[in-house]
């Protein structure tokens, strides 16, 4: 069984999201809330939000179809970080000769599907 969990327009950049993602990716729930707080990252922190969301609703969702599933045992299937928008959230910087600069601030959508089964990864 699967549960997913989405944490979209978050202000941070989709690179150092997935950095914090490729640590994570196919352990279990307990062993990432264990790594999480110790990554140099800031995004860390919403992410760990969003996999105690995915396995709450996994937990939940069994619940509710009759199964029994071992929190200790839910474990993260697949996790992504795609760009948002960064139309509406341009932003100016000061330059040379009384000009100013334009950009944009980074938005990412995060996406974390877990699962009671381990998964088994082709190169590991």
């Amino acid at each position: 069984m699967e549960a997913t969990a989405y944490s979209r327009f978050q202000r941070y950049g989709t690179r150092k999201v997935g950095q914090v993602l490729k640590e994570i990716r196919g352990k279990s729930v307990f062993e990432a809330e264990r790594l999480l707080p110790m990554m140099p990252r800031i995004c860390s922190v919403m992410v760990g939000k969003a996999v105690r969301s995915a396995a709450a609703n996994l937990v939940d969702r069994a619940a509710k179809a009759g199964h029994q599933v071992n929190p200790e045992k839910v474990y993260i299937k697949e996790c992504w970080s795609t760009m948002g928008p960064m139309g509406q959230m341009k932003r100016m910087l000061p330059a040379p000769q009384g000009r100013s600069y334009t950009f944009k601030r980074k938005v990412c959508h995060l996406t974390v599907v877990v699962s009671d089964e381990r998964v088994t990864g082709k190169g590991k």
